[in-house]
């Protein structure tokens, strides 16, 4: 089987020669070590030497300082010290507002003004085509909610004024169908699968009942899923922690596969996952990024990447449980999870 061959076979739960894998995306202070360890000196070669089927593709977005779709909204108050780019926990631009007519007193960017059609097809002809393509698209609607009022301030209004709630994630949902139909309609066919999503999970449970998700994010999400849906594409939808609760809404949602199966979350393990939705869902991820990349040694990582496999046949995309790649994963580890996949 080919990189693409693999892709579609394993996420759509067919016999394949191997399970699928897929890296995930290194954060830049991670690559030096892991070029180093694989003797190469690009993200190319890279995936060639470990085996690698899929090969990701952001979405170009040009507006300074930060250049990331991600990191589109300016949600922070003048005046709030924040020192990243995202800021889900300082004060945002909608604090203590419950007037759903004043949503636009924001200055909502128009990603048309950000997006250049021609560089998103430049960006996904340049791809190696011999992977399976994935554009990597967020559009995490409800983080960035959260990031507009402030997250305790925004999961206070979703219950006290729910109209102002959703009238501001209805606007950001907006931005992103946009911003997603412009780099769909470049990409065209040359694209295989996207990754989109929010964290709606802690290390133990949901960060909000699954009912005020139903309620008041999932039109969002399923607009954003259809959306992508209809450009032929497959759809990984990402969210961190434990999110076992609301697997059978994702997968009534249509969902393609869940993302990143954080294996130390509870409720996340593989084999009840397995036990419980085989034939229903498939996944990606379920190599643990918090404790088993981090402190084991290759032989533990390449011990349960093995149990994946025995468990995973097929339907499981074989890659770390977060999709950053962050300096305290040695280079030796990730070696390991690729030499027995």
């Amino acid at each position: 089987m080919d990189h693409k061959e693999r892709f579609y076979a394993t996420i759509e739960r067919k016999p394949v020669d191997k399970p699928a894998s897929w890296l995930g995306l290194p954060v830049p202070e991670a690559l030096d070590g892991l070029y180093r360890r694989f003797k190469v000196d690009n993200m190319i070669d890279l995936k060639k030497k470990i085996g690698d089927d899929i090969f990701p593709v952001d979405v170009p977005y040009n507006h300074p300082p930060l250049n990331h779709i991600a990191c589109a909204f300016d949600f922070a108050q003048k005046d709030a010290t924040t020192n990243w780019e995202r800021t889900l926990t300082a004060p945002g631009f909608f604090e203590n507002l419950t007037d759903p007519s004043l949503v636009d007193e924001f200055d909502w960017p128009d990603p048309a003004l950000h997006i250049d059609p021609e560089q998103c097809k430049k960006a996904v002809e340049n791809a190696p085509h011999e992977y399976a393509l994935m554009g990597i698209m967020w559009s995490a609607h409800f983080q960035d909610a959260c990031a507009a009022f402030g997250m305790e301030n925004a999961l206070v209004t979703m219950l006290m004024a729910p109209e102002m709630f959703d009238a501001v994630i209805d606007r950001i949902t907006e931005f992103y169908l946009k911003a997603n139909e412009i780099f769909y309609e470049a990409a065209g066919n040359k694209l295989d699968a996207v990754l989109i999503g929010n964290d709606w999970g802690s290390q133990t449970g949901l960060m909000l009942s699954r009912e005020s998700l139903q309620e008041h994010v999932y039109k969002g999400t399923k607009q954003l899923i259809d959306q992508a849906h209809s450009y032929g594409y497959k759809v990984i939808h990402h969210s961190c922690g434990s999110i076992a609760d609301i697997i059978p809404d994702l997968i009534e949602m249509d969902v393609d596969a869940i993302h990143p199966i954080q294996a130390l979350a509870h409720g996340m393990d593989a084999k009840e996952l397995k036990e419980k939705y085989e034939g229903k869902m498939s996944f990606c991820g379920g190599v643990d990024a918090q404790n088993l990349l981090v402190n084991g040694t290759p032989e533990e990582v390449s011990k349960k990447v093995e149990e994946l496999k025995e468990l995973f046949p097929t339907g499981l995309i074989i890659s770390p449980s977060h999709e950053a790649i962050l300096p305290d994963i040695a280079p030796e580890n990730i070696a390991a999870m690729f030499n027995v996949i």
